[in-house]
């Protein structure tokens, strides 16, 4: 099993130096050993290009078996762990909310079952959307624009409302302390003003990015963070304006946060691999995911009881 991994790595990298890397193993004996395995075989896996190497048409044929000797390999583990209640779920989220909703529901799910671990990684939406696709991750908790390319692979869990948060001393703020916005309203009242702008490639960034487009105004970038929390602290003391996710609208006796008409949306997504076949134990636990919102008819992120109507 050891050596057809070796084999996958080389594979996906299409570099030795890198699959070492990633294996924890020499580049010579990494080298070495696809060297002996082609012996052995009587002809080359791979092509040395001075860029890549490439698989042959042989080294395809051993590439798709060794996936599928891997794939039954997890399989067998995977279902001798249930018989147990064992098993290990691997997920990753991108977001604030995500998080929330693994620190309310794990505890509870670890009273009913113990033995299985839960592995949690903190992701950009990029990575994640890798990993799910390499089948890293099993499942995945994310905010995105859209569900694309995972539409057989994901799940709506809510629509969630994208705000304009402005200092509550902006003039616009005190002149308009509950209006709605326009894209461009907001193109005209804030034009000059610093904007602090989510990474290219977050969910806020392509949302922001769309509304920005269709009233045709690029504004002026402060700064780019995903650190939401260092963004919030920066418009409560007057230093620009920003595109916030509702479960991240907080701090309201400081700023002012307005809804967009027509509404702006980010999607609430859970994701899961290709292939994951979930045991009993790991199926009760995506249900608790699926359905975390049905029951919530108020933003349980909110410090304050004040709720943006979608």
């Amino acid at each position: 099993m050891k050596y057809l991994n070796y084999i996958l790595a080389i594979a996906k990298h299409k570099n030795m130096t890198i699959a070492a890397e990633e294996l924890f193993v020499s580049q010579s004996s990494l080298s070495q050993y696809l060297s002996r395995l082609e012996q052995e075989l009587g002809t080359p896996l791979f092509y040395r290009t001075k860029t890549e190497l490439v698989p042959t048409p042989a080294g395809e044929l051993y590439i798709d078996s060794a996936k599928k000797v891997v794939a039954i390999q997890k399989e067998l583990y995977h279902n001798i762990a249930a018989l147990n209640q064992r098993g290990n779920i691997r997920i990753g989220v991108t977001s604030n909310f995500g998080m929330r909703m693994l620190s309310e529901l794990i505890p509870d799910y670890k009273k009913t079952y113990p033995d299985v671990s839960i592995e949690i990684s903190e992701l950009g939406l990029p990575a994640l959307k890798k990993m799910i696709m390499e089948e890293s991750l099993d499942l995945g908790i994310a905010a995105v624009p859209n569900l694309a390319p995972f539409a057989d692979q994901a799940k709506v869990l809510r629509k969630e409302p994208v705000l304009f948060a402005v200092p509550s001393s902006h003039p616009y703020a005190k002149e308009h302390p509950n209006d709605t916005l326009t894209p461009q309203e907001l193109a005209r009242a804030f034009s000059n003003e610093n904007f602090l702008n989510s990474k290219r490639g977050s969910s806020l960034r392509i949302v922001a990015d769309q509304i920005l487009s269709e009233a045709n105004f690029t504004p002026h970038t402060f700064c780019e963070t995903n650190n939401i929390a260092a963004t919030r602290s920066m418009i409560a003391h007057g230093n620009g304006v920003a595109f916030i996710a509702e479960s991240c609208a907080v701090d309201r006796d400081r700023i002012t946060y307005y809804s967009f008409n027509p509404p702006l949306f980010r999607l609430n997504a859970l994701f899961n691999r290709k292939n994951w076949k979930p045991s009993e134990a790991e199926q009760v636990f995506y249900q608790l995911l699926l359905h975390y919102f049905d029951s919530i008819t108020e933003s349980p992120y909110l410090a304050e009881s004040h709720t943006v109507s979608n």
